[in-house]
């Protein structure tokens, strides 16, 4: 799997239904309606996250990596 910018998964969360509510810092906070979950996205300029963070912030949203393409 080829890491992602912050940037990018917020585009990719946002086509997903994901919401925008809140920015704190360089933290994007995402919910979505039906959903307790709430997503912050890292964003760091440009700079890709690393693995393990994407995998995790995957699962929660439950996307897959056909969703990142």
């Amino acid at each position: 799997m080829k890491s992602r910018s912050g940037k990018e998964l917020c585009k990719v969360v946002q086509n997903k239904g994901w919401i925008l509510k809140r920015i704190k810092g360089s933290h994007h906070i995402f919910e979505k309606a039906g959903l307790e979950t709430t997503l912050s996205i890292p964003i760091y300029s440009n700079k890709d996250l690393k693995i393990g963070t994407l995998k995790s912030i995957m699962k929660q949203a439950n996307l897959t990596e056909e969703d990142l393409i």
